[in-house]
């Protein structure tokens, strides 16, 4: 038997876990298709109640490259160099660390979350990305004031105005790579990363994707919408940014079901173990909202973090050898988990910070009960400014925990720069309240019942006051969450 085991991570930005098997509708009588990540979760082993911990795309990466809960002490911002990072630990083990990637916000502007990987590769042409300066005329979709950013959605369509044929979109580019990259290096012992940011908006797949969904719409085509209440989209407009958002979602389908072929072509499933997950999800009307927080302007207020933000998707198949087979498991599992499970594949011992735990004795059937909760948020290191709030997430409950402090932006400017690495300044918006759940019982979260369940939600937020401890977080930090909303 071949002791070598490769390790592919596929991240895919923005993928609602409610994507997969036709369950994201449209509109009536219409569900997003994923055809080849359904088949691939077919063959793999599917976490159902896998939760995101830190939020939103550069610190969700932070927590992937080091199995830590890094919201108790980092914000959106460059990785640090003394880090101790996944590529840094696999070295160590043999292997050859790829990253291939068109998420532009780890890697623009000295973000440096390619270091340590022994090769890296930047498709270029995302969202805000300082790509192309021309054509000089561009033509917006839509009412420019139902745009986030006029200057964003300009720069992407400049970015991307020379595609032609559907192996021009940026997902076919990355998926493209990845293949080219196996097909060099399938011989040696690897750790291939690949990050797609579709189906993060500006939502642009070719035309025949989005008429696959809503085929004759003449509206405007709000493809990067403001975030927040989301009553400025009439129901067309809101249908069809629906529409738009499943297209993406079935053109990286596509490209990723690709690459999972290629890895098979090449007869890696012997010894390799590939993994499908993502950062986190995004409100499309759902809760009134649209977007996964609320830009005003100069100001960013932090939505609560609900099922279609928090819960994400998580396949792993593994590697033939390992002889694990497939199925699904209900126990909550989060981002650093991935992590730690990487480094236990790899034989990686000795690395003293990981806070996450390795998935393999549960898959195994090794232990029964995995853990409580999970915890999903921004980072705390602004305490409870803009409206922040905590999600905390049983099999049967959903915790909103909304600290009692008051408003701080009255007292001193405080700027973010979530979710785009735009400087805006933090400020709430709307009511902010603690709110309490039964997933069980109201899986749209549409019902708050923390008055008929108050010792539910005061023994959740003790269990998540003392999991900051464990996780070694100082006390300002923990300070503001002693004292929450109605609790």
């Amino acid at each position: 038997m071949n002791d070598t085991h490769n390790i592919v991570l596929i991240v895919s930005d923005t993928f609602r876990w409610d994507l997969l098997n036709r369950r994201f509708k449209v509109k009536e009588g219409v569900y997003a298709k994923t055809p080849n990540l359904d088949k691939f979760a077919e063959e793999s082993v599917v976490f159902n109640k896998a939760y995101h911990a830190s939020f939103p795309t550069v610190p969700n990466r932070a927590d992937l490259l080091t199995g830590r809960y890094t919201f108790t002490y980092y914000d959106w911002s460059p990785l640090p160099r003394d880090w101790t990072v996944l590529p840094q630990l696999l070295r160590k083990a043999g292997y050859t660390s790829m990253l291939i990637a068109d998420t532009p916000h780890i890697l623009k502007n000295g973000y440096h979350f390619d270091r340590d990987f022994d090769g890296w590769v930047w498709i270029r042409g995302q969202e805000n990305d300082r790509y192309r300066t021309d054509p000089i005329e561009v033509k917006l979709p839509c009412s420019p004031q139902k745009l986030r950013n006029v200057e964003t959605t300009v720069q992407h369509m400049r970015n991307n105005a020379l595609r032609q044929f559907e192996e021009d979109w940026i997902p076919a580019k990355t998926a493209t790579e990845a293949m080219r990259w196996l097909e060099r290096n399938y011989k040696r012992k690897f750790f291939l990363y690949v990050d797609f940011f579709d189906p993060h908006e500006p939502w642009d797949p070719p035309r025949w994707y989005i008429d696959m969904y809503d085929p004759g719409y003449e509206g405007e085509e709000v493809t990067y919408p403001a975030y927040g209440p989301c009553d400025y989209l009439s129901k067309a407009e809101l249908e069809h940014i629906r529409a738009m958002y499943a297209g993406e979602a079935t053109l990286v389908d596509k490209w990723i079901g690709k690459l999972i072929g290629k890895i098979e072509e090449l007869g890696l499933y012997e010894n390799t173990t590939i993994i499908f997950t993502s950062d986190h999800g995004f409100y499309l009307g759902e809760h009134g909202l649209v977007g996964k927080s609320i830009i005003m302007g100069e100001y960013h207020g932090l939505a609560p973090l609900y099922e279609e933000v928090a819960h994400i998707p998580l396949i792993i198949r593994f590697a033939d050898k390992l002889d694990i087979g497939k199925g699904s498991i209900g126990e909550l599992v989060q981002t650093p988990d991935i992590t730690a499970t990487i480094l236990d594949l790899a034989e990686v011992k000795g690395y003293d910070l990981l806070q996450g735990r390795s998935l393999m004795p549960l898959v195994r059937k090794e232990v029964e009960a995995w853990r409580d909760f999970a915890v999903s948020t921004p980072s705390l290191i602004h305490g409870a400014r803009a409206g922040l709030r905590i999600t905390i997430t049983t099999k049967e409950w959903s915790l909103i925990l909304a600290s009692e402090e008051g408003p701080k932006e009255l007292e001193e400017k405080v700027y973010t720069m979530i979710v785009d690495g735009e400087p805006r300044l933090l400020r709430p918006f709307g009511r902010i309240d603690t709110e309490l759940y039964n997933l069980k019982e109201d899986p749209h979260q549409e019902k708050n019942v923390i008055d008929e369940h108050l010792d539910v939600a005061r023994d959740l937020h003790a269990k998540f006051i003392s999991f900051l401890r464990e996780l070694g977080a100082r006390e300002e930090i923990i300070k503001p969450w002693l004292r929450c909303k109605r609790i």
